[in-house]
C-alpha cells in the first residue's frame, strides 16, 4: 500500500533535536547548570502563591537558552528534583497551544507551534530507560502523556508541522520503550498500554484535523510491527479497529444493518467530527497498521527485529538464549487476541455479533477460550465478563508478569469457557447473519489471507492428505502458497533456525488457529442463496476442514471443537463440493457424540454446546445417504468413505454406505446425551430417519417387485453381518483403540440396516430411557412421547411384541408419574400424564389389533381405571378392591379427562375409524333436519321427536314414525339420535321378532295351514233307509192291529179334500227341501277350505306402535328406580324427559352439535419469492402454478387431501363453514353444467373459499389453507379441479394417498377488500367459544435470507379462523399476540433437492417441539409427514400449556348438563308414564 513512499526511519534517526549544548560539556557541568537554572522555574510553578505571576523569561533568547538547559536536564538521573521540574515546566509551556497563561513566557505564547515542536523533541529524553528504579520515571512519563493527550484533544491552533512532530515524537518514544524485548517489571511493561493508547488516540485526532501523509502511515506500520510482542499493542489495536468498524458500518450499510456496539470508552476514541470519508480511509489504514497478524505465531519473525538482534548480541550469544525472553512466551496469547479481534470484525460485517450484557465489544456467536491458567487475567477487554471496559495498569502488569507457561499449555487446568456469548441462553437459536451483509468473496478478499494463514499455522501439510501422489503434490503446492513472504514457517523450518527451538512452542498456537478456523467457518456458513464463491477460496476452505477435522495422530482438539461449533449450517448453504468433506465430519462426530465426558475438550469449550453443534451437523447429514443413494464420490480423500483399512483407496464409495455410520452416531449420541435440548434434537432426527427409511423402502418394494435377484443380494448383506461397504469392520473383535462408534457398530448393525430394524431399535431405546433417565425431565418426556406417537404412524411391519413394548412402556410411565408423592404433583406433572395418555391413544388407534391380546387389553384398561379413579382395583395378588367400593380420587381433573378420552377412544373409535362416511367426521352426518328432509311422511316435523336424557350424559332424540323409505312398515322401528360426550350418532332400530330369513320372506305372522279334505276316497252307496226291518212285514196282523182303521176307511169326501190338500202341500215341501239340500250341497262344494266364517284364526298383528316407550322399556330404563331422584345427590334421575317446546331448545341442540369431537388445528401456508417484503406480494405468488416451484405444489398435496368447503362436514379453517352437515346436495336437483376455466389459479384454489386441504385421523383434524388476495378470487368465476394442477404433483416417488373430490358448481364471490377477510357467520347460527387455538404458519422461502423480512405481523390479519371473534373467547389467540409466539415453519429448498428447516416461535413453556427442529435437513419424501406431525405436536403442546383449555368431550359434557338443567321436563312418575302413551307433535304440526 505504501511501497512507493519513503519511510521516515532515517529522518527520526538523524534528527538531533533532542540533544543540548550542555551535552558537549562534562557531565558535572551540565548537572550543576541544570540544577541551578531549572530549580527557580520549577519552584515558581510549584508554589501556589506565585504560580499565577509572570514568567521569569521575557525574550526569545532567554527562552531558547533555558530550553537548552531543560533539554539536558531531562536526561539526568531521577535522584533529585531536577527532572521533575523540567517536566513541570515543559508540560506547562506546551499548554500555550491550548490556553495561554501568565506563567508561560511571552515568546512561547506568540509562536507556540515553533516552541512546542522543540519541546516535544526534548521530551524524548525523558523516555530513555534509566538503570535505577523506574517508578518515578513512570510517573513523569504518565504526566507527559496526559499533557500530550490534552494538547491533542483541546488545541485548535496546532499547525500541520506541529502535528507531524507530535506523531513522530509518539512513534519515537514508543519505539524506544516497546521495541526491545520486554524486561519483566520494567518501565516498558508498565507504560505499554498508556503509550500505545495515547499514540492511537492522537493519531485518530490527527486523521480528523490534519490527515497524516503516506510516509507517516508507512513509518507507523513498520514501527508497530516491532512492538507486537506486547499484549497491549494488539489489545489497543483491536479496540481502535472495532470502534472504527462500528462507525464504518453505520454509514456503509445504513440503520437497518445490525449495529456493532462497542463500549463508550472505545467509541469515544473516534472523534465525533470525523467525517465518513475520513473514517473509511482511517479504517483501512488502521486495519493494516499491525501488518500481518499471523506473524505473531512465528517467534522467528517477531525476534528478527533490530532491537531483538541488538539485545541478542549483547547477551551471551548462545542461540538457545533467545527463547528465554518472557515476551516470546506470551506470543500464543497475543496471536489468539489478534485472531479474536479479526473475528470480531468479521462478525460485525456479517451482522451476527451480539453485545454483551456488560456493554463490552461484541462477542461473536461461538468463541474458543485461551487454554491457559492465566486466562482470567489475560483475557482481552472484549472477552471479559466483568469490568471489561477498563484496562488499568494493574491488569496489564498481571498479564505481563504472569508465570511462565509449561511446554504443553493446553494440558493445564483452566476454567471452562463457554463458546456462546454469556447472555445467550442454551435454548436461544443462533442469530442469523444480516440480510444486507457483504458477499463471502468480499469478506475473504479483506481478511481471507490472514485467516487462511492463521488456520494452517504449524500444520504438517507437507505430509500429504492422501496416499495418492497427485493429491500430495497439490497439498504441498498449497502449503507453499499459504506460507508466502515468510509470514508462516513450518515446524521443520523453525527447527532449522539457530535462534529458535520449536520444542518450546509445540501447541501454544492452537487457540489462535482455532479462532481463525471458526471465523472462516462462520464466513462460509453466511453464504447467501445463489451466491457464488471463488473456487480458490472453496478449495482452501475444504483443505482447512480436512486438516482441522483430523482425528488421527495430528488431532488438534481446540481446532476440531472450533470447526464443529461454527459449522452447524455448513451443509445447508449449497456450497459447491461440500459433500467431499462429509466423511471427515462423520469421523469427527464419531469422536465427539458417543463420548459422554468429552474430557479432551472440556478445557476449551462447553461440552454441551459442542455436542449441540455436533447434533446440528448430524441433522444435516442424515438425509444424504438416502438422497444420493448409490451416487459415488469421485474424490476419494484418505479413504474416508469407508472405515475398513483393507478397502482400496482408489475405489469410489457410495453415499448409501454411510447410512449405518450416521445411524450409529445418532444412537450413540442418544445413549450418552444428558442435556434436554440436545436430547430433543436427537429424538426429532430419529423420527426423520425412520420415516425416511420406511418411505424409501416402500418405494423400493414397489419398484423391485420383479427383481428377485436384487432382493437376494440386498438380504445377503444382512445375513452376513457387516460388510465393508456399510462402514463397519469385518473383524470379529476390534482393538482397544477403536472409536466409540465402532463399538456401537457391532451391536446395532443387524438391527438398523432396514426401516423395520431401525424402528424396533428406536422403540427399544426410547422406551427404556423414558422409564429411567427421562421420566423426571418434563421437556425430554414430552419429546419422547411425541417421538413414540410419530413412530406409531410409520407404516412398517414390526412384530406385535415390539408394539406391545411401546404401549406397555407408556403405561408404566403413567403409573410412575401418578405414584409420585403428593408434593411433587403439579400442573406440569399432570401435563406429562395427559401427554402420555394422548400417546397411548395414538398407538391404539394406529394399531387396534393390539387390544386383541388379553394382557395388553388388561394393562390398558387398568391404566384408564387408574387415571379415572386414582388407583387400580387390583394392586397385589390377594387384594382386590371393586370399583363400587372405591372413592374416586384422580390425580387431577385433567388426568381424569384424559383417561376418559382414552376410554372413549378404546370403546368407540378402535376398529371403527374411518367410518363409511369418511374421516372428516367421526359422528353421524344426520340430525333432526336431515331426517325430516329425507322422510317421506309429510306429518313429520322437528316436534315429532321425543327427547330423553340418560344418566345426565346422553341425550336421546327418538323419532317414532318410520321414515317411509328402506324400513319395513310391519315391524316396530325407531330412529334414535344419540348425543353424548363423544359426538352425535344416529341409530335406526327395528324390533326383530323373527329370524333374518323368515323376516325376508314374510310380512305377517300366518299360522300353520290344516290339510285339505279328500272327499273322493272310498265307495259311495245309495241305500234307502227303513224305519223297521223287512221281517216286520212278514208278521201276520192280529185283531188288535186292525182295531185302528186305515185312513181311507174313515175318510169322507170332505176329509178327502183336506187330505188331498195336505198331500199336495207335503209334496211341495219335500220337493222344496230336496232342492235346498241340493243347492246347499252345490254351495258346499264350491266353498274354499277351511271355511273363513267358521275357521279359528289368530288376531291380526299391531300396526301402530309407541316405539319410544317400547325402546325404553325393553332396555330397562322405565323402572321406577330410574325415575326417582337419587338420595343425597344433586344429580337428576337416570332417565328424564326434555321439553322440546321450550323456546331456544333447538338452538342449544344445534350449539351442542357445533362443539367438535376432536381437537382441530389450522395451518396457513405462504410462498415467499426472493426479495419480497409485503403481504400482498407474498399472497399473489400462489395465484398461478407458474409462479411457484413445482415441489411446492407437491408438498401441498402431501399434507392432506382436497375437500369442498361447501360439502365438507369437518373443520375447514374457519368456523363459518365448518362442521356443516345439511349443505350436502341430495342429487335430485337438475344437473348443472360444470365449466372448468382454463385459467390457472394455482395453489390459491385451497384458500378456504371453495376448497381446502384437509387431513384427519381418529384423534385430530387439520385444515391447510393457502391464503390469496381476495380481489383475484372475485374475478375468477370458476376454478379447476385438482387434477388440472401440474403433473409433478402426481410424481410416483411421493407415494401420496390423496383423495380428490369432484368439483361442485361454483358461485360468485362478493368483492371484498383485503382488510375485510373475516367471514361473516350465517344468520341464526350460534358459534360456541372454541378457544384457545393455535394457528401455525408454514412459509416456503426461495431465498433463506428473506426469513428476516417475512411480514408476520401484516399477515396475521390473513390467518383468521373466526375462533378469535366468538363470544367469551377470552383465551383465544388474538391479533395482539406477540409475533415471537406465533409458530412459523420455514422451508427452504436446496439445490440438492433436500429442504432446510427453520423453526420460529415453536419453543414455548415446554421447550422445543419435534420432529422438525431448527436447522434440520429433510428429504422430499418425508417433508409432508414431518411438517404435519410437527404441527400436530405444536398444537398439542399449546393446549397443554393453556390453563383454560378443556378437551372436546368435557365441553360437550358441560353443554349437555346445561341443556338438562334448562329444558328438563319436571314430571311426576305418573305424568311421565302417561306422556309415554300420548302422541307427540300433533299439537305442534301447524307450527
Amino acid at each position: 500500500m505504501y511501497s512507493e513512499w519513503r519511510s521516515l526511519h532515517l529522518v527520526i534517526q538523524n534528527d538531533q533535536g533532542h540533544t543540548s549544548v550542555l551535552h558537549s560539556y562534562p557531565e558535572s557541568v551540565g548537572r550543576e547548570v541544570a540544577n541551578a537554572v531549572v530549580r527557580p522555574l520549577g519552584q515558581t510553578l510549584g508554589t501556589p502563591s506565585v504560580a499565577g505571576s509572570e514568567s521569569l523569561l521575557k525574550t526569545d533568547k532567554e527562552v531558547k537558552w533555558t530550553m537548552e538547559v531543560i533539554c539536558y536536564g531531562l536526561t539526568l538521573p531521577l535522584d533529585g528534583e531536577t527532572v521533575k521540574y523540567c517536566v513541570d515546566v515543559y508540560t506547562d509551556w506546551i499548554m500555550a497551544l491550548v490556553l495561554p497563561k501568565d506563567s508561560i513566557p511571552l515568546p512561547v505564547i506568540k509562536e507556540p507551534n515553533l516552541y512546542v515542536q522543540s519541546i516535544l523533541k526534548h521530551l524524548q529524553n525523558l523516555f530513555v530507560p534509566r538503570q535505577e528504579q523506574g517508578s518515578s520515571q513512570i510517573r513523569l512519563c504518565l504526566q507527559v502523556l496526559r499533557a500530550i493527550q490534552k494538547l491533542a484533544r483541546e488545541s485548535s491552533t496546532m499547525a500541520r508541522e506541529t502535528w507531524e512532530v507530535l506523531l513522530l515524537f509518539l512513534l519515537q518514544i514508543n519505539d524506544i520503550l516497546l521495541a526491545p524485548p520486554t524486561v519483566q517489571g520494567g518501565i516498558a511493561e508498565n507504560l505499554a498500554e498508556k503509550l500505545i493508547g495515547v499514540l492511537f488516540e492522537v493519531w485518530l485526532l490527527a486523521c480528523t484535523r490534519c490527515f497524516p501523509t503516506p510516509p507517516y502511515w508507512k513509518t507507523a506500520k513498520e514501527m508497530v510491527a516491532n512492538w507486537r510482542h506486547h499484549p497491549a499493542v494488539v489489545e489497543q489495536w483491536s479496540k481502535v479497529i472495532c470502534a472504527l468498524t462500528s462507525r464504518l458500518l453505520r454509514f456503509t450499510y445504513g440503520p437497518s444493518f445490525p449495529p456493532f456496539k462497542v463500549p463508550d470508552e472505545d467509541a469515544s476514541l473516534i472523534p465525533p467530527e470525523m467525517d465518513n470519508e475520513c473514517v473509511a480511509q482511517t479504517w483501512f489504514r488502521f486495519l493494516h497498521m499491525l501488518s500481518n497478524p499471523v506473524d505473531l505465531s512465528n517467534p522467528a519473525i517477531i525476534s528478527s527485529t533490530p532491537k531483538f538482534q541488538e539485545q541478542f548480541l549483547n547477551v551471551s550469544g548462545m542461540p538457545q538464549e533467545l527463547n528465554q525472553y518472557p515476551c516470546l512466551k506470551h506470543l500464543p496469547q497475543i496471536f489468539f487476541r489478534a485472531m479474536r479481534g479479526i473475528s470480531c470484525l468479521v462478525d460485525a460485517f456479517l451482522g451476527i455479533s451480539r453485545p454483551r450484557s456488560d456493554s463490552a465489544p461484541p462477542t461473536p456467536v461461538n468463541r474458543l477460550s485461551m487454554p491457559q491458567s492465566a486466562a482470567v487475567s489475560t483475557t482481552p477487554p472484549h472477552n471479559r465478563r466483568h469490568r471489561a471496559v477498563t484496562v488499568n495498569k494493574a491488569t496489564m502488569k498481571t498479564s505481563t508478569v504472569s508465570t511462565a507457561h509449561a511446554s504443553k499449555v493446553q494440558h493445564q487446568t483452566s476454567s471452562t469457557s463457554p463458546l456462546s456469548s454469556p447472555n445467550q441462553t442454551s435454548s436461544e437459536p443462533r442469530p442469523l447473519p444480516a440480510p444486507r451483509r457483504p458477499k463471502v468473496n468480499s469478506i475473504l478478499n479483506l481478511f481471507g489471507s490472514w485467516l487462511f494463514d492463521a488456520a494452517f499455522v504449524h500444520c504438517k501439510l507437507h505430509n500429504g492428505i492422501n496416499r495418492d501422489s497427485s493429491m500430495t503434490a497439490i497439498t504441498t503446492q498449497a502449503s507453499m502458497e499459504f506460507r508466502r513472504k515468510g509470514s508462516q514457517m513450518s515446524t521443520d523450518t523453525m527447527v532449522s533456525n539457530p535462534m529458535f527451538d520449536a520444542s518450546e512452542f509445540p501447541d501454544n498456537y492452537e487457540a489462535g488457529r482455532a479462532e481463525a478456523c471458526g471465523t472462516l467457518c462462520r464466513i462460509f456458513c453466511s453464504k447467501k442463496t445463489g451466491e457464488e464463491i471463488l473456487p480458490a477460496y472453496l478449495s482452501r476452505f475444504y483443505m482447512l476442514l480436512i486438516q482441522g477435522l483430523q482425528i488421527n495422530d495430528y488431532v488438534c482438539h481446540p481446532v476440531l471443537a472450533s470447526v464443529i461449533l461454527n459449522s452447524p449450517p455448513l451443509f445447508c448453504c449449497d456450497l459447491k463440493g461440500i459433500d467431499v468433506v462429509v466423511p471427515y465430519f462423520i469421523s469427527a462426530l464419531e469422536t465427539i457424540l458417543p463420548d459422554r465426558e468429552l474430557l479432551k475438550f472440556k478445557s476449551y469449550v462447553n461440552p454441551t454446546e459442542l455436542r449441540r453443534s455436533s447434533i446440528n451437523i448430524l441433522l444435516s447429514l442424515l438425509p444424504l445417504p438416502h438422497h444420493f443413494g448409490t451416487v459415488k464420490s469421485e474424490v476419494v480423500l484418505e479413504g474416508k468413505f469407508s472405515n475398513d483399512d483393507s478397502s482400496s483407496y482408489d475405489k469410489p464409495i457410495t453415499f448409501l454406505s454411510l447410512k449405518l455410520r450416521l445411524v450409529n452416531i445418532l444412537i450413540g449420541a442418544l445413549q450418552t446425551e444428558t442435556d434436554p435440548n440436545n436430547t430433543q434434537m436427537i429424538l426429532g432426527a430419529m423420527l426423520n430417519i425412520v420415516q425416511d427409511s420406511a418411505l424409501l423402502e416402500a418405494i423400493g418394494c414397489q419398484m423391485e417387485m420383479g427383481g428377485g435377484e436384487n432382493n437376494l443380494k440386498s438380504h445377503s448383506r444382512t445375513n452376513s453381518g457387516i460388510s465393508s461397504g456399510s462402514g463397519g469392520s469385518t473383524e470379529p473383535t476390534t482393538p482397544d483403540s477403536e472409536r466409540p462408534a465402532q463399538a456401537l457398530l457391532r451391536d446395532y448393525a443387524l438391527n438398523t440396516d432396514s426401516a423395520a430394524g431401525l424402528l424396533i431399535r428406536s422403540i427399544h431405546l426410547v422406551t427404556q430411557r423414558l422409564n429411567s433417565q427421562w421420566r423426571q425431565d418434563m421437556s425430554i418426556s414430552l419429546a419422547a412421547l411425541e417421538l413414540l406417537s410419530g413412530l406409531a404412524k410409520v407404516k412398517v411391519m414390526v412384530d406385535s411384541g415390539d408394539r406391545k413394548r411401546a404401549i406397555s412402556s407408556v403405561c408404566s410411565y403413567i403409573v410412575y408419574q401418578c405414584s409420585r408423592p403428593a408434593p411433587l404433583h403439579s400442573r406440569d406433572l399432570h401435563s406429562m400424564i395427559v401427554a402420555a395418555f394422548q400417546c397411548l391413544c395414538v398407538w391404539l388407534t394406529e394399531h387396534p389389533d393390539m387390544l386383541d391380546e388379553k394382557d395388553c387389553l388388561k394393562e390398558v384398561l387398568e391404566i384408564v381405571e387408574l387415571g379415572i379413579s386414582g388407583s387400580k382395583s387390583k394392586n397385589s395378588e390377594q387384594e382386590v378392591k371393586y370399583k363400587g367400593d372405591k372413592e374416586p380420587n384422580p390425580a387431577s381433573m385433567r388426568v381424569k379427562d384424559a383417561a376418559e378420552a382414552t376410554l372413549t377412544c378404546i370403546m368407540q373409535l378402535l376398529g371403527a375409524f374411518p367410518s363409511p362416511s369418511g374421516p372428516a367426521s367421526p359422528c353421524s352426518l344426520v340430525n333432526e333436519t336431515t331426517l325430516i328432509k329425507y322422510s317421506r311422511l309429510p306429518t313429520i316435523n322437528k316436534h315429532s321427536f321425543r327427547y330423553f336424557v340418560l344418566d345426565n350424559s346422553v341425550i336421546l332424540a327418538m323419532l317414532e314414525q318410520p321414515l317411509g323409505n328402506e324400513q319395513n312398515d310391519f315391524f316396530p322401528s325407531v330412529t334414535v339420535l344419540v348425543r353424548g360426550m363423544s359426538g352425535r350418532l344416529a341409530w335406526a332400530q327395528q324390533l326383530c321378532l323373527l329370524p333374518r330369513g323368515a323376516k325376508a320372506n314374510q310380512k305377517l305372522f300366518v299360522p300353520e295351514p290344516r290339510p285339505v279334505p279328500k272327499n273322493d276316497v272310498g265307495f259311495k252307496y245309495t241305500v234307502k233307509h227303513r224305519p223297521f226291518p223287512e221281517e216286520v212285514d212278514k208278521i201276520p196282523f192280529v185283531k188288535a192291529d186292525l182295531s185302528i182303521p186305515d185312513l181311507h176307511e174313515i175318510v169322507t169326501e170332505e176329509l178327502e179334500e183336506r187330505h188331498e190338500k195336505l198331500r199336495s202341500g207335503m209334496a211341495q215341501q219335500i220337493a222344496y227341501e230336496i232342492h235346498l239340500e241340493q243347492q246347499s250341497e252345490e254351495e258346499l262344494q264350491k266353498r274354499s277350505f277351511p271355511d273363513p266364517v267358521t275357521d279359528c284364526r289368530p288376531p291380526p298383528p299391531a300396526q301402530e306402535f309407541q316405539t319410544a316407550r317400547l325402546f325404553l322399556s325393553h332396555f330397562g330404563f322405565l323402572s321406577l328406580e330410574a325415575l326417582k331422584e337419587p338420595a343425597n345427590s344433586r344429580l337428576p334421575p337416570h332417565l328424564i324427559a326434555l321439553d322440546s317446546t321450550i323456546p331456544g331448545f333447538f338452538d342449544d341442540i344445534g350449539y351442542l352439535d357445533l362443539l367438535p369431537c376432536r381437537p382441530f388445528d389450522t395451518v396457513f401456508i405462504f410462498y415467499m419469492k426472493p426479495g419480497q417484503k409485503t403481504n400482498q406480494e407474498i399472497l399473489k405468488n400462489v395465484e398461478s402454478s407458474r409462479n411457484v416451484q413445482p415441489h411446492f405444489l407437491e408438498f401441498l398435496l402431501s399434507l392432506g387431501w382436497s375437500v369442498d368447503v361447501g360439502k365438507h362436514p369437518g373443520w375447514t379453517g374457519h368456523v363459518s363453514t365448518s362442521w356443516s352437515i345439511n349443505s350436502c346436495d341430495d342429487g335430485e336437483g337438475p344437473e348443472q353444467d360444470e365449466v372448468i376455466s382454463s385459467e390457472d389459479i394455482g395453489a390459491s384454489i385451497f384458500n378456504g373459499q371453495k376448497k381446502v386441504l384437509y387431513y384427519a385421523d381418529a384423534l385430530t383434524e387439520i385444515a391447510f389453507v393457502v391464503p390469496s388476495p381476495m380481489e383475484s378470487l372475485s374475478k375468477s368465476i370458476f376454478y379447476p379441479e385438482v387434477g388440472s394442477l401440474p403433473s409433478v404433483v402426481k410424481h410416483p416417488l411421493c407415494q401420496l394417498r390423496i383423495f380428490f373430490c369432484t368439483p361442485t358448481p361454483t358461485f360468485f364471490l362478493t368483492q371484498l377488500s383485503p382488510s375485510s377477510r373475516l367471514k361473516k357467520l350465517p344468520q341464526g347460527r350460534p358459534v360456541p367459544p372454541l378457544g384457545p387455538e393455535t394457528r401455525v404458519s408454514v412459509v416456503w422461502v426461495e431465498r433463506y435470507d428473506d426469513i428476516e423480512n417475512f411480514p408476520l405481523s401484516d399477515l396475521m390479519t390473513e390467518i383468521s379462523t373466526g375462533v378469535e371473534t366468538t363470544a367469551n373467547s377470552s383465551t383465544s389467540l388474538r391479533s395482539t399476540t406477540l409475533e415471537k409466539e406465533v409458530p412459523v415453519i420455514f422451508i427452504h429448498p436446496l439445490n440438492t433437492g433436500l429442504f432446510r428447516i427453520k423453526i420460529q416461535g415453536a419453543t414455548g413453556k415446554f421447550n422445543m417441539v419435534i420432529p422438525l427442529v431448527d436447522g434440520m435437513i429433510v428429504s422430499r419424501r418425508a417433508l409432508g409427514f414431518l411438517v404435519r406431525q410437527t404441527v400436530i405436536n405444536i398444537c398439542r403442546r399449546k393446549r397443554l400449556e393453556s390453563d383454560s383449555y378443556s378437551p372436546p368431550h368435557v365441553r360437550r359434557k358441560q353443554k349437555i348438563t346445561d341443556i338438562v338443567n334448562k329444558y328438563r321436563n319436571k314430571q311426576l312418575e305418573p305424568e311421565f308414564y302417561t306422556s309415554l302413551f300420548q302422541e307427540v307433535g300433533l299439537k305442534n304440526c301447524s307450527s
